[in-house]
């Protein structure tokens, strides 16, 4: 069969056997896709270091026949990201990233969108210093969101379209996102400032490749983690294996409390 090559992400790999692997990828032309790649922890010239986490390569493979998996011919690494390798919280960050990614993107089509997204966000933590981790994080969430089209309503009231200016205002991402008072009734159970979720919208009208030159203010980042994390979880068929370790790093987060 002739093989194609494809622009891709590396995911995540597992060991198989005595010397292969089982590797998730993300190429840009064809969405996630599962390899095996034969003799991988002991052929340096096919793959090396290509099949590392986070590696942006250019992958040579065949298509399986039905179900099954792809066959890695050939791995080439383009950038490998060791700068984020240097940091827990990158490294944490990233795993989040990728499983983010790989559950809400997982259904087999293309979305060079998304590809180019977290390539972009990847890069952000490999060369930059990490002190805007928490502020990554938000950008990165809210640009898949809305790749995935479950944006949530942020400017204006999701049950009454009411969009005047309150103290405070309830958020629930089960019932659309922003609740005015009124509507809230009391139901909700997540309010915040209205400037947040102001802050939010606007950053949806930046470049979803753009990571650079962002400041939030701690309460924007305590709040718009709790909205998107209620937003995510709506659409998350189950709870994401990096997450636990990840919050560990998150705003807000006291050791030995929770998460």
């Amino acid at each position: 069969m002739k093989p194609h090559v494809s622009d891709a992400i590396i995911l995540r790999h597992s060991d198989y056997g005595d010397a292969d692997r089982i590797v998730i990828f993300y190429a840009r032309d064809l969405g996630l896709l599962k390899g095996f790649a034969r003799n991988a922890r002991s052929s340096r010239r096919r793959f090396g270091a290509a099949l590392e986490p986070f590696a942006q390569v250019r992958v040579h493979w065949i298509a399986p026949r039905g179900e099954g998996l792809a066959s890695l011919r050939e791995v080439e690494l383009e950038d490998l990201r060791a700068g984020l390798r240097a940091r827990l919280d990158a490294l944490a960050l990233a795993a989040y990233g990728c499983e983010l990614v790989e559950e809400l993107f997982g259904d087999g089509a293309p979305h060079p969108e998304v590809f180019d997204l977290l390539g972009a966000f990847l890069d952000a933590m490999a060369h930059g210093d990490g002190e805007g981790l928490p502020g990554i994080r938000l950008l990165l969430e809210m640009r898949l969101l809305r790749a995935a089209g479950y944006v949530p309503h942020l400017l204006h009231c999701s049950e009454c379209g009411d969009a005047a200016a309150e103290a405070e205002v309830a958020f629930s991402a089960a019932r659309g996102g922003r609740l005015c008072a009124r509507c809230a009734s009391g139901r909700a159970g997540l309010w915040l400032s209205p400037l947040t979720l102001g802050t939010l919208a606007r950053c949806l009208k930046t470049a979803d490749v753009l990571f650079s030159g962002f400041r939030f203010g701690a309460q924007t980042l305590l709040e718009g983690q709790a909205v998107l994390r209620d937003a995510l979880a709506l659409h998350l068929s189950r709870p994401l294996r990096s997450q636990a370790f990840l919050e560990r790093f998150s705003v807000g987060h006291e050791p030995g409390k929770g998460g």
